[in-house]
């Protein structure tokens, strides 16, 4: 069974986040581990080591008593949903959230992690570190961000970015197993800039590999990379955009405000950042 780590503090993102992570788990045959993560609040030197233990202890208090609070409201979300057979699973962890993110990988042999975000016009803000945006590139799992426009609908069509490396096509066929299990086909986009490398022969090598896979490739000439995706995200009706790119500069591009803008509410879909 898949393992997957759902970061959560709780908010109207989060919850949205959170419908997404249980109908992912269903897919994939997973179960969900919910974690909030607390920072401890720095004090002044003055305060005694008996002090700091109290204070230590009421600010735990605290965070024990919302987490408290909410897990019986996520409960609901899946009962409400017919989801109520995921497993559940719960961590209270103290410290920053992206430390607390690789420890529970590592403990909980995580497969996938499933985070909200702020939406089209948080991107930036995201992936250039604020908050949880260096999940994205710290870890070695699959992340699925899921802005907080995305509301949840049955995945039918997958897109997958490819420049047709041996890397790529590993992915591909991981992408193929999740895609076989919500009968959703997958649509292959290679962008060819004016400085591309990949030979024709290639390209047909990979068609003739999978001409039995629901994939259909998509191979379109421009210099205008971004552009060329979003168009492709809109046109070819994309659910979630699946990519093997961790850097996070070429995230910022593609959801950069006047991008966003000219393509009005085109972007309001979850991304699957793959590892290499």
């Amino acid at each position: 069974m898949k393992k997957i780590l759902f970061p959560t503090d709780f908010s109207e993102v989060a919850n949205n986040a959170f419908i997404h992570a249980l109908e992912f788990a269903k897919i994939v045959n997973g179960e969900l581990i919910l974690l909030h993560s607390f920072e401890f609040p720095v004090y002044d030197n003055q305060f005694f080591p008996e002090n700091y233990n109290v204070i230590f202890d009421s600010v735990q208090l605290s965070q024990f008593d919302v987490f408290k609070d909410e897990i019986p409201k996520l409960r609901a979300i899946a009962e409400e949903r017919k989801l109520d057979h995921i497993k559940l699973s719960h961590r209270l962890m103290d410290g920053s959230l992206l430390y607390n993110i690789k420890k529970s990988i590592q403990e909980d042999e995580i497969n996938f992690i499933v985070m909200g975000t702020s939406g089209a016009t948080g991107w930036e803000a995201f992936f250039m570190g604020t908050n949880t945006g260096t999940v994205m590139s710290a870890v070695d799992v699959s992340v699925l961000s899921v802005p907080i426009e995305a509301k949840y609908k049955k995945i039918e069509t997958i897109g997958f970015t490819t420049r047709y490396r041996p890397k790529d096509k590993k992915a591909l066929k991981e992408l193929l197993k999740i895609a076989k299990k919500t009968e959703a086909k997958v649509r292959c986009l290679y962008v060819k800039t004016s400085h591309s490398d990949v030979s024709e022969t290639t390209i047909k090598q990979w068609e003739e590999e999978f001409a039995a896979e629901p994939i259909v490739f998509s191979v379109i000439p421009s210099d205008e990379v971004q552009e060329t995706i979003i168009d492709f995200i809109l046109y070819k009706e994309i659910d979630v955009l699946a990519m093997i790119t961790y850097k996070r500069n070429f995230f910022i591009e593609l959801f950069r405000p006047s991008l966003v803008q000219k393509f009005s509410n085109g972007l309001e879909i979850p991304i699957l950042a793959m590892h290499e």
